[in-house]
């Protein structure tokens, strides 16, 4: 009698089946040769698996230019692989990885194929990122030795691999490929089968609310990728990355998402469905969200969508000098931003002292920027004395541009701006630094709602690029265009956006902060591989649960709520688990204790 597979040892895998010979499929390969293992790539399709003999070639020769690889090694991973079209060529395979259309009817109909073709203690794998493992693993002659095995693209660069387990999936095959993924200089995450599994299950949701956004003309494709990029620090924003993933592919994993979950987060913006039947697809057909040089290219080319760059339909008003409004650590570096660049400015607080404690922080920040070379300190001491501190708002009266940064509180805010309203000159422009309260409700606590707009800075104000201009519809247009002029002179980028709960970055990051929570809550996976699984997977410089414990469980808790009040979308609910968290006072590194446990400061 035959030792079942899961009481026999994880045995080295050696020789590898790659069905599918796709970008993915081609990436995989070229990983498993480089690391040594015998490849055999198979396509129902000769010219694919031509093209993937030349990817490769191509590949492994930019790898030899950049010293990545020798002649020789180049030379001994390719001769170790094969191509055909014959799945029969699977026979040996110590593991077969298939990377096929996402699809049931073709998966399964080449797992059905294999059941006669391999070996029987050989392990099956499937690429799916939408499918479930345990549907294909059913259907399979030999449940057990099914897994899913997701790598992720480019599969060369990326370190994350998802290992998925059904309920049929045997320890030993588990094992067995969690070794490989090691071997081959990859970081296993051990996940269940669901829809998406851990990195897609947070990618996907994110990226359809951003589809869902572009949809209604909140804001441009361009605005919305360099928000998320500029805001979160992530390699590309979601519009170009659905391009990239393919939209018609996005499309498939949120319906499979959508069919688990009935969450509306997951149900595919209308646009991507327009967008697939259509056939613009994103980079592999030349069309999706943005136009590209060719089928496959990477070059974006202007379309009939892309703004015309220096239009300015409405001249701004001049701006010589700005006041600040607050003392925290978002005003002293506004402060800072417009002094570096030669701007007058008024840092007013409630009192003297305080205005007087917010330079003083300014001036510690300038003296770190002249420790690290960024500026001389001639110039520091020059930014320094631009800055005149007050302890009235009196001292306004002259400034052509006054911008609060006072607590992220309604009522504080519109009695400010009451007073603004009687202190600052006729025709000054007033903005306020919210994140995530109605700019309009700033503006009607004035007499002038059309000098009013919204001017969203990113902590920490001096480093970071982003700055969200948000209109209400009562802000004037001369008003809006000075404020996109005075970005430009402090060298931000700014984005345009209207006037609701959470404007760009905060709509789309705090639904999928929430999402991970609620992964946690639900004992999915781990904070530590979701952590993984997004800074690996998704190129993110940090998971969600560092960034929850950053920002503030109190902080992050407040937003989720005005998303939730605003949108009234029940996806939109904050997570129990961060209410408990809250209550019970962890609110992350500023407590010591959030997420994780972090030492006092």
């Amino acid at each position: 009698m035959a030792t079942p597979l899961s009481d026999t040892p994880a045995s080295p895998i050696r020789t590898v089946a790659v069905i599918g010979l796709g970008t993915m499929g081609t990436g995989i390969t070229e990983v498993l040769a480089k690391a040594g293992r015998e490849v055999v790539g198979i396509d129902i399709s000769e010219a694919a698996a031509g093209q993937s003999v030349a990817a490769l070639e191509a590949s492994t020769a930019r790898a030899v230019e950049r010293g990545k690889l020798t002649e020789q090694e180049r030379a001994e991973a390719l001769a170790r692989v094969r191509t055909t079209t014959d799945l029969a060529a699977a026979a040996d395979a110590d593991l077969v990885i298939e990377v096929a259309p996402e699809s049931y009817e073709i998966k399964q109909q080449i797992f059905r194929a294999l059941d006669g073709i391999v070996r029987p203690e050989a392990i099956l794998a499937t690429g799916t990122n939408a499918l479930s493992v345990t549907r294909l693993a059913a259907d399979s002659a030999r449940p057990e030795r099914v897994l899913g095995l997701h790598f992720f693209n480019p599969a060369p660069a990326m370190r994350l691999v998802e290992v998925v387990s059904s309920v049929l999936t045997a320890p030993a095959a588990v094992a067995a490929v969690t070794d490989l993924a090691l071997d081959l200089g990859k970081e296993p995450v051990a996940v269940g089968d669901r829809p998406g599994f851990v990195a897609d299950g947070l990618l996907f949701g994110y990226l359809n609310q951003a589809a869902a956004m572009y949809e209604a003309k909140y804001a441009s494709r361009e605005d919305i990728d360099a928000a998320m990029r500029l805001g979160c620090g992530l390699p590309m924003g979601p519009l170009a990355l659905l391009d990239l993933i393919g939209i018609d592919t996005a499309r498939t994993v949120l319906d499979a998402m959508y069919a688990e979950s009935h969450d509306r987060l997951h149900a595919p913006a209308p646009i991507l469905k327009q967008l697939s039947e259509a056939g613009l697809t994103g980079r592999k057909s030349g069309r999706g969200f943005y136009s590209y040089e060719a089928p496959g290219s990477a070059v974006v080319v202007r379309d009939a969508l892309t703004p015309l760059e220096g239009s300015v339909p409405v001249p701004g008003r001049e701006v010589r000098s700005v006041g600040v409004a607050g003392s925290g650590t978002m005003a002293s570096g506004i402060a800072e931003v417009f002094a570096k660049a030669g701007y007058e400015v008024v840092l007013a607080a409630r009192s003297e002292e305080k205005a007087q404690a917010a330079k003083a922080r300014i001036g510690k920040s300038l003296a770190r920027s002249v420790d690290k070379g960024r500026m001389t300190a001639e110039a520091a001491a020059q930014t320094l004395e631009r800055i005149t501190p007050a302890g009235s708002y009196d001292s306004f009266a002259e400034v052509d541009l006054a911008v609060e940064a006072v607590a992220e509180d309604l009522e504080i805010k519109q009695q400010l701006f009451a007073t603004l309203d009687k202190v600052c000159k006729p025709g000054a422009v007033l903005a306020t630094t919210t994140s995530s309260l109605p700019v309009v409700a700033c503006a009607r606590a004035t007499s002038r709602p059309q000098d009013v707009i919204g001017m969203h800075f990113f902590n920490p104000a001096p480093a970071m690029k982003l700055v969200e201009v948000v209109r209400t519809v009562l802000t004037a247009d001369d008003v809006h265009a000075t404020v996109r002029e005075v970005c430009g002179r402090v060298k931000k980028h700014a984005v345009d956006c209207g006037d609701r709960a959470g404007f760009i970055v905060n709509a789309l990051l705090f639904p999928y902060l929430n999402n991970a929570i609620k992964m946690v809550q639900e004992h999915y996976a781990s904070l530590d591989d979701i952590d993984a699984a997004m800074k690996l997977g998704g190129g993110y410089p940090m998971g969600p649960f560092e960034l929850l414990d950053v920002v503030g469980l109190d902080v992050s808790l407040a937003i989720e709520k005005v998303l939730h009040r605003e949108f009234r979308d029940p996806g939109l609910a904050p997570a129990p688990l961060l209410e408990h968290l809250v209550a019970a006072g962890c609110l992350g590194r500023k407590t010591g204790r959030g997420f994780r446990e972090h030492a006092r400061r």
